[in-house]
């Protein structure tokens, strides 16, 4: 037992030693790692604890596994996963975010299975998904390691390290990170101010948000926007207005990249195209299939 341990601390330990199902020892086990004193004395402890989390976990999951995975998730161009203990506001960041319709409660492990939805923002179409809490047995790991963007949910600042070393691993070591600090509208502008200050003071990536008031949302869809390396690509047809959606490229690709993303071997009918935008040297620049496109062109293609 850890000297001078909260109370808090001291009910989740009980818990888990009370507790009759894996699920319920997980439960204990996060509530334990967000109370747990941090001073030197308990360092033996934290990392105990940690292990005992992270062994227990995958032995879930590996028992999952046996019985049967459940339906797989068609990754989009640009993909980011919230991630957060139970309660953090998760589901309700992922409504006002996209056009999903997430079941939102006050009690905790709310979230079963992942949900979808699609932020759309600056035109580009970007696929939100919302874990389950980092203690269930339903966290799929597998989603975390392939998304392209992390986006960490915590309510106070003692989360986030406990978060960050519980997802942490050779997968999402060096994926774009950003600490989204929610319900913010239940503190005060000075507390605000000093919740920032701590933040930059650790070189987070972070903003401040609530979706009860929608402070700092378009902020993070921003954010969010600014974590992927693409380049965004608009069509057009002759003499016509060019298309609202854009398509999603990586960087340096090329005309034929284009066109073989608006259909597989459409690159082959293409006798050249025109292009305007940041790429070209003039409007309507007569292009080849090699030329490399850049941000926010606007290309219009000639077929044989």
């Amino acid at each position: 037992m850890p000297i001078n341990a909260h109370p808090e601390y001291l009910n989740a330990e009980a818990e888990y030693y009370n507790a009759s199902t894996d699920q319920e020892k997980l439960e204990a086990l996060e509530k334990m790692v967000k109370t747990l004193p941090k001073h030197k004395g308990a360092e033996t402890l934290r990392k105990n604890i940690k292990t005992r989390y992270k062994k227990l976990k995958q032995e879930v999951q590996t028992k999952r596994k046996k019985s049967g995975s459940k339906k797989g998730i068609k990754k989009q161009d640009m993909q980011a996963v919230l991630i957060g203990l139970t309660n953090s506001g998760k589901s309700s960041l992922l409504k006002v975010l996209t056009n999903a319709e997430p079941k939102i409660a006050s009690y905790g492990f709310t979230t079963k299975e992942p949900e979808i939805g699609t932020l759309h923002h600056k035109g580009c179409p970007i696929q939100i998904i919302d874990l389950p809490p980092i203690a269930s047995e339903n966290f799929e790991n597998g989603i975390m390691n392939n998304t392209d963007t992390l986006l960490i949910i915590v309510e106070k600042i003692a989360e986030i390290k406990p978060t960050l070393d519980l997802i942490k691993n050779k997968e999402t070591l060096l994926k774009p990170k950003i600490i989204v600090f929610n319900k913010i509208d239940i503190h005060d502008e000075n507390t605000k101010r000093k919740i920032s200050e701590t933040l930059k003071s650790k070189r987070y990536n972070f903003v401040l948000t609530s979706t009860h008031t929608n402070e700092g949302i378009e902020k993070l869809k921003e954010k969010i926007l600014k974590t992927f390396k693409i380049i965004r690509i608009y069509t057009r047809h002759p003499g016509k207005k060019q298309d609202d959606i854009p398509i999603i490229l990586k960087p340096k690709s090329t005309l034929q990249d284009a066109a073989e993303k608006i259909l597989h071997g459409y690159s082959r009918k293409v006798k050249y195209a025109k292009v305007t935008g940041p790429s070209s040297k003039f409007a309507n620049q007569k292009i080849g299939l090699k030329h490399i496109l850049k941000d926010k062109d606007i290309v219009e293609f000639y077929t044989t």
